[in-house]
C-alpha cells in the first residue's frame, strides 16, 4: 500500500531506524578500490621523496655547523698572524742587537756597562721567543734540511761543499709558523752541485 510504502521512507528519512543498513556485497564504487591504491602509491613516493630532502637538508646542516666551527677555530688560531709577522720583525732587530752586542762585550773587555746590556737583551729575546712558543709561533730551522717551497724562499745558490745539492745551506732571513702555518718564509741559500 502507498500508505506504507511513504512510512517507510519517511522513518528512514528522519532516522527513526535504528538498526544498521545491511551491507550489500558489491562495492559501492567499483574504482574506488583503485583509487585508494594509486592514491597510497603516490602518498609514499611523496613520503619518499620528502624524507630524502629532509636526510640532505640535515646533512647540508650538519656541513654549514662544521664549515662555521672550523671556521671560528681558525680564526681563534690565526687571529694574531697579522700582530705575529709585526712582532717578528722586532724578534729580527733585537736579535741582531744582541748579536752585536755580544760581539763587543767581550770576557776581557773591563766595561761592565756594556756586558749588562747584553744580559739584559739577551733575557728579553729568551722571553720573546718563550711568548712565541705559548702562543704557537715557531722559528724555522731549516738548515740542512731540504728545500721547501712553502716554507723557504731562495735567494741565492751555493756550491755544495759537503751538502747534498737540494738542502738549505745557509739562512739570511728566518721564517716563521703559527700553529704549523707559514707566515713568513725563511731567506735561505740552496746547495747547488758545482758547475766546473
Amino acid at each position: 500500500s502507498p500508505c506504507a510504502f511513504s512510512t517507510a521512507a519517511q522513518q528512514r528519512s528522519t532516522g527513526d531506524e535504528c538498526g544498521p543498513e545491511e551491507p550489500s556485497e558489491e562495492p559501492k564504487h567499483p574504482l574506488s578500490d583503485c583509487a585508494l591504491e594509486h592514491k597510497a602509491i603516490k602518498l609514499e613516493e611523496q613520503v619518499r621523496d620528502l624524507t630524502e630532502r629532509y636526510r640532505k637538508a640535515l646533512a647540508d646542516s650538519e656541513n654549514v655547523r662544521r664549515r662555521t666551527q672550523k671556521f671560528v677555530e681558525d680564526a681563534k688560531l690565526f687571529g694574531i698572524q697579522s700582530f705575529c709577522r709585526d712582532l717578528v720583525e722586532v724578534a729580527d732587530i733585537l736579535e741582531k742587537t744582541t748579536e752585536s752586542a755580544a760581539g763587543q762585550a767581550e770576557p776581557s773587555d773591563p766595561n761592565p756597562t756594556l756586558k749588562k746590556i747584553y744580559e739584559g737583551l739577551s733575557l728579553i729575546e729568551a722571553k720573546l721567543q718563550s711568548v712565541f712558543a705559548k702562543h704557537g709561533l715557531q722559528k724555522m730551522n731549516p738548515v740542512g734540511g731540504r728545500y721547501d717551497p712553502y716554507d723557504h724562499e731562495i735567494i741565492c745558490h751555493v756550491p755544495a761543499e759537503g751538502m747534498q745539492p737540494g738542502t738549505v745551506a745557509l739562512v739570511t732571513q728566518d721564517g716563521y709558523k703559527l700553529h704549523g702555518r707559514t707566515i713568513r718564509h725563511a731567506l735561505v741559500g740552496v746547495a747547488v752541485e758545482a758547475q766546473e
